[in-house]
């Protein structure tokens, strides 16, 4: 006996046992614990998910118009059923959403009109841009855990942030600081409709401000050839340009504004190639009314026959279309519109295109109250006794809806020269007395219709070729010296071209000269579509 009990004693057999029935507690303790916890983990993401949901919903119905905020808040609470299946509480599978239809900061469905929630003052559905859902909170009760039914994640919920994302795409890469930076007010304004801005091209020296312009990063490339394409071209390439956040492009040059002019029917020699008269890749508009003539087409000699037209400069025959250097045979005409700076009057121009506001063509950099923001008021009745004699300008108005003379665009009347037979005449006589550099007189005519490359009409997929889409973006808030990253744009506004880019005696070819036509328009997306404005939801937190 007393050597079995030593022997059982020093046995060793079995010893783990007593260990692992000690450390079972542990072990089941530690795997509720974990059990309950991805129990809890689970259903925050399912309350999370359905508070994206329903705040991209909610999102959707904010398009400014009547009711916005209604349908916005009766989106997020009973467009998406979203359920949890971890919820335990006894409030069933739907998470909920408490409807509201006010537009405010209050309760689960929070309305504003800033992105980073800076709001102050009422809110209308005009205003509301960014909406924040809330879900109602749920538990979940825990299962496993040591203390069975007395502990719980306790009430948990979920919001989600969210707007209205816009991207406009096949636009060219084109910004301009806002006019109405340090107002308070917005832009562009009823009131503003039909002002001129003469946009001076920015980062050669000093602040960027009101006028100034530039170009915006869409992954084409750099080089002012890149540029040129992009201005250009009938469908520019590269990447859609966010309707909220933009990066500015360097490297400004004066020859990208020959790509715009290809839009008035101007190719000069040395353009870029893609935009060559006969590539059709960078087309005018239909009517393409301008302050430059040029020698009937019907006839050879003065520059307008064979020559490097084709923008390359490689001799091929093709009608030269290029502005008076040598032989190119668009010229200034003999008198131009040059306004007295007191009396405002101008002597009779024998060629007329839209002309700058008048307060804007008086000098180089004009006396404009606002600078280089216009007042919108041009001379309408010397436009019309040299291009429509006969035609009263009120007839236009009328036909444009106008309340008067006085409201009447340059744009307004580019639109009824298309529509209205004969407005846009092939040819008028302007000059018999210019001469051609040779001591022959030639005969120079104005040409309101395209003449060098074919036209571009408009339509529901195309934009007008004098229509650009411009991003309006604080410059002065956002910093912009070169190449800025994540600039805010205030919207896209759409201006028309009043006049192509040249040097002459109160112009400077870098500058582009632009009429305010209003907020940028969606083109529809169907079909080979020039441009347009797509707006989608997306979650900001």
């Amino acid at each position: 006996m007393p050597d079995l009990r030593k022997a059982l004693l020093q046995s060793t057999s079995g010893a783990v046992a007593p260990t692992v029935a000690l450390s079972l507690f542990g072990l089941v303790a530690a795997g509720g614990i974990a059990f309950d916890y991805a129990r809890m983990a689970s259903l925050d993401s399912e309350l999370q998910n359905a508070a994206d949901q329903a705040a991209l919903a909610a999102a959707t119905q904010l398009d400014g118009k009547t009711d916005a905020c209604s349908r916005a808040a009766s989106a997020a609470s009973a467009l998406i059923r979203n359920d949890t299946r971890f919820a335990n509480d006894g409030g069933g599978y739907a998470v909920t959403i408490a409807n509201e239809a006010t537009c405010d900061r209050t309760g689960f469905i929070k309305f504003y009109k800033n992105k980073d929630r800076s709001d102050t003052g009422a809110l209308t559905d005009a205003d509301v841009n960014f909406v924040e859902v809330t879900v109602n909170s749920r538990s979940a009760f825990f299962a496993l855990t040591p203390i069975v039914a007395v502990l719980s994640s306790g009430p948990l919920s979920a919001k989600a942030y969210a707007g209205v994302g816009g991207a406009i795409c096949k636009v060219p890469p084109v910004m301009m600081c806002n006019p109405a930076e340090g107002t308070g007010q917005d832009f562009p304004l009823s009131t503003d409709i039909g002002k001129g801005i003469r946009l001076v091209a920015g980062g050669s020296g000093g602040a960027w401000g009101p006028g100034n312009f530039g170009y915006l990063e869409t992954n084409l490339g750099s080089g002012a050839n890149v540029l040129e394409t992009a201005l250009g071209a009938n469908v520019p390439g590269g990447d859609c340009i966010s309707a909220d956040e933009v990066t500015t492009k360097p490297g400004l040059s004066v020859s990208v504004t020959d790509a715009v002019n290809t839009r008035f029917d101007i190719y000069e020699n040395g353009l870029v190639n893609y935009c060559a008269s006969g590539t059709g890749n960078c087309s005018p508009a239909l009517n393409t009314r301008k302050d430059v003539v040029r020698p009937d087409i019907s006839s050879n000699g003065n520059g307008n026959g064979n020559g490097n037209g084709n923008g390359n400069g490689n001799g091929n025959a093709a009608l030269n279309c290029a502005v008076g250097n040598g032989t190119d045979p668009w010229k200034l005409p003999s008198v131009q519109y040059l306004p007295d700076p007191v009396s405002r009057v101008s002597t009779t121009p024998t060629n007329m295109g839209f002309p700058r506001d008048i307060c804007h063509s008086v000098s180089s950099t004009g006396d404009c109250a606002a600078g280089r923001i216009g007042d919108g008021l041009w001379d309408r009745a010397l436009y019309f006794q040299i291009n429509h004699p006969g035609i009263s300008p009120a007839t236009v108005a009328s036909w444009a809806g106008k309340s008067g003379i006085s409201t009447l665009t340059r744009y307004d009347v580019y639109r009824w020269e298309i529509a209205t037979s004969g407005a846009l005449a092939p040819k008028s006589a302007e000059s018999v007395s210019q001469g051609n550099g040779n001591g022959n007189t030639t005969n120079y005519y104005s040409y309101s219709a395209p003449v060098c490359a074919a036209g571009m009409a408009p339509s529901a997929q195309v934009r007008d070729r004098r229509i650009l889409s411009v991003a309006v973006v604080n410059c002065a808030a956002e910093g912009i010296q070169g190449q800025t990253k994540n600039v805010h744009v205030e919207k896209f506004v759409d201006v028309f071209l009043v006049e192509p880019s040249l040097t002459r005696s109160r112009t400077n070819k870098a500058d582009i000269y632009v009429e305010i036509k209003g907020e940028a328009e969606p083109l529809s997306e169907t079909g080979a579509a020039q441009a347009f404005l797509r707006n989608v939801p997306y979650l900001i937190e």
